[in-house]
């Protein structure tokens, strides 16, 4: 079958990509404003690209059309299949139709930590040997690629090879793939003929809950909408599956609503009594011991200890949800921890672009408030631990199209309190940059041109700093302009 993805380049769409031409697919697409790392991992895979939707591309003749959630009416390809009433079908539902059917599948689901998490319980999965399919907005460097189908776990090539030896047969169960599948599952809504979330196709056995704050204002009224669409995802899990909650108000009001299936909830050991996985006795390096406590049990009992080298509260209750998830298909926690010490996290997230002149240049997709705030907070935490007087340089493009309406600008000097210093670029905004971050002026700049951004920063950085960028898009580069400054 030949498909034709609109925006493929999107992290959703580019994994879309990965796996139909995985499955044996013929996979073209198109979109705008490509950039790295899914334009590269797409070439890699061998699936032509075409940039921009004109509608002559319709003389591609593909057997369907896949619609990313970037396509809205007015797109000249998109006008063009309508006219000619070519097959079309979201990416979401393609997925759940083509991939999901018959699969256990574990979502992951939240307003920040969605894709470190996925990637963290796919890891957990394949170090336990279960070989998981899965689809993750991002490039986890554990496994070097966004999205796969479901493997044949090791156990079970063994067995086929000793039956094939025993028998000259082999049964169908031990070579169809692992029954596993990771999704990172996105409360942004499927396509602009179908507005729901498009978590709600996947239909997990597992899913955490990792958090819920108001975003998305583009599509969500308030805090209520979006935790409506989470309780829809709520009602999609089966009475035998495992539904795991962050102890957070906004969720507490959305399990309220109704919840029919098992329940475990994770937090910090004050959080609460009913907390079943629990983070203690956090190190100065930012190791921590996982204790989970049974239901009506006064005390919890310790699973081991989970040292690495990821940074933040955050990225703590990441991984004993992960845990947590993780033992609802049958991995012990003690192998669940094992295999987070090997975890190497995201592209993009804290991810070293280079050291130049003692200056430390980081990549992070932090871009709500809250995110560029637990960000921060984790470098600062680090950096206080190595007993290092070091300053903290925020870049920031507000870029979303939740940041772009200016519903959290008001919020943004507060999330910039542990930076030092800190460079907005912005340009395209519908609100003055400069303005919003006026009670922190005395360390903050704000630039519409990002050649002088970068020269600023240049001009400003000395020996020892630690220059981090955070956005959710490729930011004209700016990294790579970072550091070509910084060496001159």
């Amino acid at each position: 079958m030949h498909i034709h993805i609109l925006g493929i380049c999107g992290t959703f769409m580019g994994g879309i990509a990965v796996l139909a031409k995985q499955a044996g697919h013929r996979v073209t697409g198109c979109d705008a404003n490509v950039y790295p790392p899914m334009s590269t991992q797409l070439e890699a895979q061998g699936i032509e690209l075409i940039e921009g939707f004109s509608p002559e591309q319709t003389k591609l003749n593909p057997d369907i059309y896949v619609i990313g959630n970037v396509v809205s009416r007015g797109n000249p390809l998109m006008e063009e299949i309508l006219n000619q009433g070519l097959p079309y079908i979201s990416g979401p539902q393609w997925l759940a139709e083509n991939v999901l059917q018959g699969k256990w599948v574990l979502a992951v689901a939240g307003t920040h930590g969605k894709t470190t998490t996925s990637s963290m319980l796919a890891w957990i999965l394949e170090y336990a040997g279960l070989a998981p399919g899965f689809l993750i907005g991002g490039v986890p460097e554990n496994f070097g690629v966004s999205a796969r189908l479901p493997q044949v776990p090791p156990l079970m090539v063994r067995q086929a090879h000793h039956e094939r030896e025993q028998e000259n047969s082999v049964r169908p169960e031990l070579v169809e793939g692992s029954p596993f599948f990771v999704i990172e599952a996105d409360e942004y809504d499927t396509a602009f003929f179908d507005k729901r979330s498009k978590f709600v196709h996947y239909r997990p056995r597992t899913a955490i809950l990792n958090n819920l704050e108001f975003d998305h204002a583009d599509i969500f009224d308030d805090l209520a909408a979006i935790e409506k669409q989470f309780h829809h995802l709520v009602r999609t899990v089966p009475q035998q599956g495992l539904v795991v909650s962050n102890l957070q108000d906004s969720l507490e009001r959305v399990i309220a609503k109704g919840c029919w299936s098992n329940l475990e909830y994770f937090g910090v050991a004050e959080s609460a009594k009913k907390s079943g996985w629990q983070v203690q006795n956090v190190d100065a390096q930012g190791r921590f011991d996982v204790y989970f406590r049974k239901e009506n049990e006064s005390l919890g009992e310790r699973q081991g200890n989970v040292s690495w080298d990821l940074l933040g509260e955050h990225n703590r209750m990441n991984a004993v949800a992960c845990i947590a998830a993780a033992r609802h298909v049958g991995v012990a926690p003690c192998i669940a921890i094992e295999a987070l010490g090997e975890f190497k996290n995201v592209k993009r997230r804290m991810e070293i672009k280079g050291v130049l002149n003692n200056i430390t240049v980081y990549d992070d997709f932090a871009h709500h408030p809250t995110a560029i705030e637990t960000t921060l907070a984790g470098l600062r935490a680090k950096l206080d631990a190595d007993s290092r007087d070091a300053r903290i340089i925020a870049v920031l493009e507000p870029r979303s199209n939740t940041m772009k309406l200016g519903v959290m600008k008001a919020a943004l000097p507060a999330s910039l309190k542990q930076a030092d210093l800190v460079f907005c670029y912005g340009a395209n905004l519908g609100w003055d940059a400069a303005e919003a971050l006026q009670s922190i002026a005395h360390k903050s700049h704000a630039f519409d041109d990002l050649e002088k951004l970068v020269q600023a920063i240049a001009n400003n950085a000395k020996s020892g700093d630690h220059i981090l960028v955070m956005s959710n898009g490729g930011f004209g580069g700016v990294h790579q302009k970072i550091m070509d400054a910084l060496k001159n």
